[in-house]
């Protein structure tokens, strides 16, 4: 089965994003939400980055059709309308409860050989997949923010997934102009195992008192060629995101070590201070800029 009708739940930071990239490789695709309110906006971002595309594409004189992939595009609030989709993919609130609850309400709905997939970052792929009815057709499929320019994408097995199901979802993240890898159910799957934990360290460094938070930025910048430094990619991702996720590891794997969560980005998210999205966390921001 070729995956040709794309069913996204969630129009938000990340959904949007999915349903444009996966509209761009070809496939239809319907974007489901709760509220009017928040599929426009989600639809709103769709068409500005299309429009965007369209016109970088025509300054290096290429051809982008941006009205053909929105064409196949189409909002609804509707889950029944996700009914005949190959795939379904969840990107909502960052809720093991409320994704659990939402895959058992889609096992009744979607056709028997749809697929499902999570773009969750941290949670366990294997506790969605048990209560969805399908857990042999259930893979994790995590986008990375900006999805639009992100290139990769993780596709996360369980060990009741079918092989089949696997080599599908790889091939959809190709159609969608992703290099897709594929990993077990293991926390935070590749990157963010490795990514979060070495963020944490960086805190624990400063904590201590070892370097500023500046140099120790400066250090795995200048060092190691990194884009940006540990401090700096907490603040753009999100302190908040990021305690949410050492949160659910610690309640899980108390014992690991590498899951200790740091004072200091418990105190800040204490005060409000979450980074770019607030204005403010390790640095000062206005929009997307560090100040």
């Amino acid at each position: 089965m070729a995956i040709r009708k794309v069913g996204v739940i969630g129009a938000g930071l990340m959904g949007h994003g999915i349903a444009q990239v996966a509209a761009q490789g070809g496939c239809d695709v319907v974007v489901c939400e709760t509220q009017q309110g928040f599929l426009d906006k989600g639809l709103e971002r769709i068409d500005k980055s299309l429009a965007k595309l369209a016109e970088k594409a025509k300054e290096k004189g290429q051809a982008f059709d941006a009205a053909a992939v929105r064409a196949r595009i189409r909002g609804t609030l509707a889950k029944t309308d996700l009914a005949d989709c190959d795939l379904v993919v969840e990107a909502i609130v960052e809720d093991l409860d409320v994704k659990k609850k939402l895959f058992a309400e889609l096992g009744a709905i979607v056709k028997k050989d749809g697929i499902f997939a999570s773009n969750t970052s941290s949670f366990p792929i294997a506790e969605m997949a048990a209560v969805s009815g399908r857990a042999d057709r259930f893979v994790g499929l995590h986008f990375f923010n900006p999805v639009q320019l992100m290139k990769l994408v993780e596709v996360v097995r369980t060990d009741k997934t079918n092989e089949d199901v696997v080599a599908q979802a790889r091939a959809f993240g190709e159609a969608c102009g992703k290099s897709p890898i594929t990993c077990k159910d293991t926390p935070g799957f590749v990157v963010n195992r490795l990514l979060v934990p070495y963020m944490a360290d960086a805190m624990k460094l400063a904590e201590r008192g070892d370097a500023s938070i500046p140099d120790i930025d400066t250090a795995m910048k200048l060092g190691c060629g990194y884009p940006m430094g540990p401090f700096e990619l907490t603040d753009y991702v999100g302190l908040d995101t990021t305690l949410s996720i050492l949160e659910g590891w610690v309640k899980r794997y108390p014992n690991e070590p590498a899951f200790q969560i740091p004072k200091l980005l418990s105190g800040l998210v204490k005060e409000g201070k979450l980074g770019r999205k607030s204005g403010q966390g390790f640095y000062t921001w206005q929009g997307d800029k560090r100040v």
